[in-house]
């Protein structure tokens, strides 16, 4: 290519790299100030866009990743934008590496999800059964969290119903919450028991699925169900991210040249 040609080429590319990284750092701020104001005033979010949870702590925590996410991608668009604007190699060698990092944590964590999937069940229950037994039914807000996953999840506990037993809630209501009898009361042991199992005579046939099974599993399997549709969506980003890398380092590589 001609000189000219050379630096058309680079100058569109780096309109196109402003422009691409303005966007993602304008997206980020929206988060971050959508993320600042659940926190600050989770209710009157909840009354302009209505009630997405019965749980207060629930939207706390959305607000903390909505912040989180924000502020991630005001910095790589910062990076990107204002390094590709002044052409500064330092900055556009800063976001090459922050989006190598997330690319890498990203191609980890999917490896971690695929091959040790039985290692997260087992540190999960070793984690999160002693909460359940000591915290479902006495905190409130541990409770309402996880009476609304068992219910749009329709699942009972992390493994199963089991996971209830010699629990706070069991000892106070002699029996397990009535998700694990699917919405039936009183739910005791034999009606938890034969729903796991399916053999309830209300889960023949049932509109939500049977058996009753613990909400990692049945989390795994809606992961499994929509697979194709998570995977297009990561390939996707992998896609974004791995083509972001490649401009800036063309970008920084031309630098030279000029």
């Amino acid at each position: 290519l001609s000189v000219g040609a050379k630096m058309g080429c680079f100058t569109f590319i780096k309109v196109m790299m402003i422009l691409f990284n303005l966007a993602i750092f304008l997206s980020g701020g929206t988060l971050l100030g959508v993320g600042i104001w659940v926190k600050v005033d989770g209710e009157s979010f909840l009354k302009i866009f209505g009630t997405l949870s019965s749980s207060i702590l629930q939207v706390v925590n959305v607000a903390y990743l909505l912040i989180v996410i924000g502020a991630i991608l005001l910095v790589i668009g910062f990076l990107g934008c204002y390094g590709a604007q002044k052409e500064s190699k330092c900055l556009l060698m800063m976001f090459f590496s922050v989006v190598l990092i997330i690319f890498i944590a990203e191609v980890a964590a999917a490896v971690v999800a695929l091959v040790f999937t039985g290692l997260a069940e087992t540190l999960l229950t070793g984690l999160v059964t002693p909460l359940l037994k000591e915290k479902y039914g006495a905190d409130e807000a541990f409770t309402q969290i996880w009476n609304i996953t068992m219910t749009e999840v329709h699942c009972c506990g992390l493994n199963n119903y089991t996971d209830f037993n010699n629990s706070y809630y069991f000892d106070m209501h002699h029996g397990y919450p009535r998700q694990c009898c699917d919405m039936q009361e009183p739910c005791n042991s034999t009606m938890a028991a034969e729903m796991a199992l399916g053999y309830h005579h209300s889960c023949h046939p049932h509109p939500c699925g049977c058996p009753v099974q613990g909400c990692f599993k049945q989390i795994l399997e809606e992961i499994r169900t929509n697979a194709g549709v998570a995977g297009g969506v990561a390939a996707g980003i992998a896609a974004l991210e791995i083509a972001a890398m490649a401009v800036s380092m063309y970008l920084y590589c031309r630098l030279d040249e000029k």
